[in-house]
């Protein structure tokens, strides 16, 4: 294959003769053509069969075969100790151009005799990060990267200096998870600034981040993070088990992964949670969950995921424990009434009109009687209208994405009830429902509960409230089955785990969450000291004794 590649290009190099410094071709050795002939296709994975040859020239005309028409990578020839050729490789964009001169420099200015690559790498090169590699897969999986790789005549193995510059977006307060109290940063699209913002969280050597290499031909570095000591080992191999499997040309964000490592398919409820801020991150990790970093994107995944964990914000855990319980309640009464109002309307007015008080059925009725549908097709087309709009205003920019979604509900329910299409009490049902969406923290639970709002309509119409019961006893059922990496989803309410309800149903104060959830099986089960949480129980609070009021000088 590689000397058919080499025919086939023949004319079109004499027509457009190379740059000297990209092109310098001699015969490649009998173990590199060999190499080559026996892969079917050059991925980066594949080339790990291929060595690093000790003939600059050799390493050249492979180079050169591998990175065909590709405009961005340079070949750099200089000179160590003025007599010992040798080639920087690099990808024009991702590299510091201003430290990749100087290092350079350092290497052309070397007099410390000839020396191995090794030891020049240690002595000359002024870069943060080194590492010496021996075959291509490594070689050209760092190039590509942003790192900068150095050849040497006589050398079977390559440096690698780390001397990054890719442009990338500032550190931003994220857009998905605003707080009122809490760090304003976020995640951005870079590996490396992502995990050192995870780091200056987690002062600890206990946190650990093993890196991994997903996609054919995006190559995407993937980090898995946790804390040792922590976190129960079998999660983290399994996590690291279930990505090893995943078998794709290319991974372009973290959704990717979700999907490829979730318990369920076909499930509507998320089994992995995603965030793009630290502090989430950090918080999950000293529950002794498994965080995975994607390059690429600003979405860090969480597992194992439940569903109540999907149902908290950062700042339940920011503001006073009274203020966050009462906020939790009002979340949950929210959820069921984005879940169930519309089949709920559409029941009662369909087949259970005596559950409306006189006064109001009356009101409904005659709102309802020029109106040529019945309420579940009311429903409908009220539903899908505020669907759209609400994907507008997404997809529209921002500055006039909000205009078109509030000018839109108005005007369009007003001129739905004023044409006699639907009736006034189905745009207020809509409506309240939107509302309560909104106040669910995740995006991916929101959506879960705005597809299972259309099934749940539908029996309502057919069959009344018992419709109803029967589509929440089916999703209840469905959720108790469900498990996010061996962890069922329901826990700690099901299978029940009276211990950790104290962050579930209400949010305890600190000094009665001095354990971390036993339904993790965890290594390390307190984040807080015994003597502590002793005396701030005894004390009630922590007491100023020795500090006295100056009215109480004078008295002892």
């Amino acid at each position: 294959m590689y000397r058919r590649f080499r025919k086939g290009r023949k004319s079109s190099q004499a027509k457009n003769p190379p740059e000297e410094m990209r092109h310098e071709r001699t015969p490649v050795s009998d173990d590199m053509s060999e190499s080559l002939e026996n892969l079917n296709r050059p991925y980066v994975e594949q080339l790990g069969e291929v060595s690093i040859a000790s003939s600059l020239q050799q390493n050249l005309t492979f180079l050169n075969e591998l990175f065909a028409d590709c405009s961005d990578f340079v070949i750099r020839p200089f000179q160590i100790e003025t007599s010992r050729p040798a080639r920087a490789i690099f990808i024009d964009g991702l590299i510091n151009s201003a430290e990749v001169d100087r290092a350079l420099q350092a290497l052309m200015i070397d007099e410390g005799g000839m020396v191995d690559a090794s030891q020049l790498a240690e002595r000359s090169v002024p870069a943060a990060q080194t590492a010496m590699v021996e075959n291509y897969r490594e070689l050209v999986l760092a190039v590509l990267s942003g790192d900068t790789g150095i050849l040497i005549e006589g050398e079977r193995q390559a440096i690698l200096l780390s001397l990054r510059g890719a442009k990338m977006r500032s550190i931003n307060e994220p857009e998905s998870e605003a707080v009122v109290r809490g760090p304003r940063e976020g995640f951005i699209e870079n590996l490396r600034t992502n995990t050192s913002m995870l780091r200056r969280k987690l002062k600890t050597p206990r946190l650990k981040m093993q890196p991994l290499v997903v996609g054919k031909h995006s190559n995407t570095s993937i980090a898995i993070a946790y804390l040792e000591g922590v976190v129960d080992p079998a999660t983290v191999d399994e996590v690291i088990g279930r990505i090893k499997k995943i078998q794709i040309d290319g991974v372009l964000e973290s959704g990717y992964i979700e999907e490829l490592i979730q318990d369920s398919t076909y499930s509507p409820f998320p089994q992995v949670q995603y965030s793009e801020r630290p502090d989430t991150i950090a918080a999950a990790l000293l529950e002794g969950r498994v965080a995975i970093f994607v390059d690429g994107t600003p979405f860090v995944l969480i597992v194992p995921t439940t569903f109540w964990q999907l149902l908290q914000a950062n700042e339940d855990y920011y503001e006073r424990f009274q203020m966050a319980t009462l906020i939790r309640w009002l979340r949950y009464m929210l959820l069921f009434i984005a879940l169930l109002l519309p089949a709920l309307y559409i029941a009662i007015s369909t087949f259970h009109q005596t559950m409306f008080p006189t006064t109001l059925l009356l009101s409904v009725a005659a709102a309802r009687e020029t109106i040529p549908f019945p309420a579940v097709v009311e429903a409908f087309i009220m539903e899908v209208a505020f669907e759209a709009l609400r994907e507008a205003g997404v997809r529209l920019p921002k500055t006039v994405g909000q205009a078109v979604s509030i000018l839109g509900a108005l005007v369009v329910g007003q001129a739905a009830v004023q044409a006699g299409i639907v009736s006034a009490p189905m745009v207020i049902i809509v409506s309240l429902t939107g509302i309560a969406s909104f106040t669910i923290p995740r995006y991916n639970a929101a959506i879960a509960f705005r597809m299972l709002r259309f099934p749940l309509m539908i029996l309502s119409a057919m069959f009344g409230m018992y419709g109803i019961m029967v589509g929440v006893m089916l999703i209840l059922g469905h959720m108790a089955n469900l498990r996010s990496f061996g962890i069922p989803y329901l826990s700690p309410t099901g299978p029940l785990s009276s211990s950790d309800l104290k962050d579930v149903l209400i949010r305890a104060p600190w000094t009665e969450m001095a354990k971390r959830p036993s339904f993790l099986a965890i290594k390390d089960t307190r984040r807080a000291g015994a003597a502590m949480i002793e005396d701030l129980d005894t004390g009630l609070g922590q007491k100023g004794i020795g500090i006295k009021h100056p009215s109480e000088e004078g008295t002892s």
